[in-house]
């Protein structure tokens, strides 16, 4: 179903149930705004009401000073009540409006705090395939849009509503005639506000999309700057951003278009009917006795009164639909997100027992893919024993990083099993797993916070004694305090103000300080000049002492102490075993082993 068509089923009942279920731990502040939106509806015709018996009382008293004569008394009552009425009504409006914003905003921080909860709880796979500003937009506007659902959505068109039909009450009450002629040009009001819902409704869900594109075009760009900037990319990437950034425009401009006409429209309406009311006025006031004329102004002025306060909503109203549509349109895609099944299913852990985890790992005929059909990894068994270091080699595209990423589950594998200490994976509380286990990736991804914060993942437990001990065993303790603030220094996003050396020593520090049983390397020299090599292949000696250690290394060199080396091709197991045996064997990894050594003589040589 297109957006278009999910816009105009307004009351989605199911979809307004669950908003709402958001709402149930702050249900007073919603009953309040209920009371109040009755409460104000019922007084709404009443000052109408009271200038209309003012006004004829002053009349009748036959002189335009009559508030000096036998009328003053009641008149001046009168107008205390209308000046007491008119605070009553200003504070229950003021309370009214603060209690919906409020309402609309716990709504709006829970919802934000069980959303992102989710997101965080997400299988990998849906961020593979999922942009980031999607998130961004779902988690950021369209929550706010939900807001909208409160404070400018549905409580306040009830009340709307019903001050609109208070009044209508009021005015048939007094003549039923006279309100139906006011009331003869409201047809072409209802055809405008028609096409006006239409239209900004249809240009909304433009803005919306155009907002979630901009933040999805904007997150990624600004996060892969330095590739557009590389390739001289910046004026085709802006022209990109340009067309997206004008359809947000368009889309704006034409809402803009669609008040720009129905506001008048409404003022013209407004206008005919007060001129069909004093017509209809003037030429009765021909016909009756002069005892009776001064009881028509008063009637006047109540219906003009009583005019304003119905085209008052009426001008907002059909705009309160629009953002009503677009508070659900918003909700239905959040619950989207909180209704994906795809995240990783803890349930089996419950109630049992956690064993220590000491490290042993065995993959028994896994296979695994990221889509329905092109498995990366087929039929992969082996076993490594705790303590044991396992490298794991092959060229781009192997299966070496999707291997690892199974041991912590950050993907599901679709057949076979694995095991650490004899125990499938599946049955591990996955946080218990996933805090025995640690990962230092080739790409180290580090927050805009301080080295402290960043090496610890601001874990209380972890003291400030050993994060300096950690560092120094890694030799990164002097370059850290060399930095200003120490290990206060703030590395930016993403680690933007060190080398990638530099992150890689951080990312060491970080699995050190977690003393994992199960150490998982990607890469981990790669993208270090041979002097931090150096200095890293000393700090994974220490590392890997004691623990069940897997290696992906691009450098054969740092893995010729692994007890089992795995040369992958295209997601099978072409060869297991030592260094010594697989060079012997003079396959694959002999072949690769060669390749390697002859291309770094040849650097050798032209160095």
């Amino acid at each position: 179903m297109s957006e278009q068509a999910k816009a105009k089923t307004i009351f989605n009942f199911s979809l307004l149930r669950r908003v709402f279920q958001f709402a149930s731990p702050y249900k007073n502040k919603f009953y309040w705004s209920l009371f109040l939106a009755v409460f104000l509806a019922v007084i709404s015709p009443i000052r109408p009401w009271l200038i209309q018996l003012t006004i004829n009382r002053g009349l009748q008293a036959g002189n335009h000073f009559w508030f000096l004569k036998g009328a003053g008394p009641v008149i001046i009552g009168i107008t205390v009540i209308q000046v007491v009425l008119l605070l009553i009504e200003t504070a229950c409006r003021f309370i009214f409006t603060f209690f919906t914003a409020s309402l609309g905003q716990s709504v709006v921080k829970d919802m934000r705090v069980t959303t992102y909860k989710k997101i965080i709880s997400l299988n990998l796979s849906q961020f593979d395939k999922t942009p980031i500003g999607t998130l961004t937009t779902r988690t950021i506007n369209d929550i706010e849009s939900i807001n909208d659902i409160f404070s400018d959505g549905l409580i306040p068109i009830i009340a709307d509503l019903l001050s609109i039909f208070a009044v209508l009450a009021y005015m048939l009450f007094i003549s039923w005639k006279l309100t139906l002629i006011c009331l003869a040009p409201f047809p072409a009001l209802i055809v405008a506000t028609y096409y006006f819902k239409e239209s900004v409704n249809r240009s909304f869900i433009r803005v919306r999309n155009a907002v979630a594109q901009l933040n999805a075009f904007v997150q990624e760009h600004i996060t892969g700057m330095g590739i557009v900037q590389a390739f001289a990319a910046e004026d085709r990437e802006f022209k990109k951003f340009n067309a997206i950034n004008k359809e947000h425009r368009n889309a704006n401009v034409k809402s803009i278009f669609a008040y720009s006409v129905f506001f008048p429209v409404v003022e013209l309406v407004s206008a005919l009917s007060v001129g069909l009311l004093v017509w209809w006025a003037a030429r009765e006031s021909l016909h009756l006795p002069d005892i009776e004329k001064p009881a028509i102004a008063g009637v006047i002025t109540s219906f003009i009164l009583c005019l304003n306060l119905l085209f008052r909503p009426l001008r907002v109203i059909a705009d309160k639909f629009n953002v009503l549509q677009m508070g659900m349109i918003a909700s239905e895609r959040v619950f989207k997100i909180l209704d994906n099944p795809d995240v990783t299913d803890n349930s089996s852990a419950k109630g049992m027992e956690q064993n220590v985890i000491k490290g042993s790992i065995e993959f028994d005929k896994v296979w695994f893919a990221y889509n329905d059909k092109d498995y990366v990894l087929k039929n992969i068994s082996f076993h490594i024993k705790a303590g044991e270091t396992l490298a794991i080699v092959g060229n781009t595209g192997s299966g070496k990083t999707s291997i690892i990423s199974l041991v912590n589950r950050l993907y599901h594998i679709r057949e076979g099993a694995i095991t650490i200490d004899g125990q499938n994976i599946e049955s591990y509380d996955l946080f218990y797993l996933r805090s025995r286990i640690a990962v230092v990736l080739q790409d180290v991804f580090l927050f805009s916070s301080s080295v402290y914060d960043n090496v610890t993942l601001r874990n209380d437990s972890i003291k400030m004694e050993q994060v300096i001990e950690a560092a120094k065993m890694i030799g990164i303790h002097d370059f850290i305090m060399q930095l200003p603030g120490g290990y206060n220094y703030n590395v930016m996003e993403r680690g933007a103000t060190l080398s990638l050396g530099q992150r890689q020593l951080l990312s060491f520090v970080r699995a050190l300080l977690y003393d994992p049983a199960i150490l998982i390397l990607d890469e981990a020299t790669s993208s270090v000049d041979t002097e931090s090599e150096q200095l890293i292949q000393h700090a994974i000696d220490k590392l890997i002492a004691g623990r069940t250690s897997i290696v992906i290394a691009h450098r054969l060199s740092t893995i010729r102490k692994a007890n089992k080396i795995i040369v992958l091709d295209k997601g099978e197991i072409m060869e297991i075993g030592s260094h010594n045996e697989l060079i012997a064997k003079k396959g694959f990894y002999y072949q690769l082993h060669k390749m390697q050594f002859e291309k770094q003589e040849v650097t050798d040589i032209k160095m």
